[in-house]
């Protein structure tokens, strides 16, 4: 089951419904966006996650800055290794005044 920040108990009063209605409701759903248990994701998975297209992923794998393994044919990418990707990227560098990023979509 899911991990909420509020208790569900807090949840069914705040929308005005019965909590145990709301713990089966929950128990029952099957929408959830994704398999968390999977540990090598496509490239189209992790770009998506990431929020960039799956050639501008293809580019950071060519650079190695994000990690993937290729198994047979396919091409996998760690879950784990776009986390670690999203971080060194959100750490400042030292970079040249061309390349400076400042968290701003381009």
């Amino acid at each position: 089951m899911p991990q909420f920040s509020l208790p569900v108990s807090q949840l069914a009063q705040a929308l005005g419904v019965d909590e145990h209605a709301l713990r089966q409701l929950m128990a029952q759903r099957d929408d959830a966006p994704g398999d968390p248990t999977l540990v090598g994701l496509t490239v189209a998975e992790a770009a998506r996650r990431i929020g960039i297209g799956r050639t501008k992923l293809y580019e950071y794998i060519a650079t190695g800055e994000i990690a993937s393994v290729k198994i047979g044919s396919l091409r996998r990418i760690p879950a784990e290794a776009v986390g670690e990707f999203l971080e060194r990227r959100m750490q400042p560098e030292e970079r040249g005044p061309k390349a400076a990023d400042f968290g701003t979509a381009a």
